[in-house]
């Protein structure tokens, strides 16, 4: 009778490591477009940001019968990170506009405009971006 030794299994085959490669390619398929959504629409948000901390102060000047000529007057920044340009318009019917946003291309080169209305509200118009990067509370 013969005594045979048989050696363990050391490492992984050529199969076992291409099937890993397989999963990982087919995970990354799915995060990465949804990855790049999550980025739009955050970046989209932030750009709302950007404007949005000026609505106050529209309102107090306005109330107080002043004149708004510039993003500095509601103490924003004439451009963002997120906001090629900030701009402003005047008057009980003014608004507040991020124009030419940067970031991801689903978003980029678009604007976003808070418009006041007369008796005081604020709406938010982000007709430019599609409907599944805008942010939460801006129509369409």
């Amino acid at each position: 009778m013969r005594n045979i030794k048989t050696q363990a299994q050391k490492g992984f085959t050529l199969i076992e490591l291409m099937i890993v490669v397989a999963i990982i390619a087919i995970l990354a398929a799915i995060a990465i477009p949804a990855y790049q959504d999550y980025m739009a629409r955050s970046q989209a948000g932030a750009a709302l940001s950007d404007v949005r901390g000026g609505v106050t102060a529209f309102e107090e000047l306005v109330n107080r019968g002043r004149s708004i000529d510039d993003p500095g007057d509601i103490g924003l920044q004439t451009a963002t990170t997120r906001c090629g340009e900030i701009k402003v318009a005047d008057g009980e019917q003014g608004s507040i506009s991020c124009l030419d946003i940067k970031g991801n291309p689903r978003v980029a080169g678009q604007k976003i405009v808070l418009n006041r209305d007369t008796d005081g509200t604020w709406t938010c118009d982000a007709t430019d971006i599609d409907e599944q990067y805008r942010p939460d509370g801006c129509d369409g």
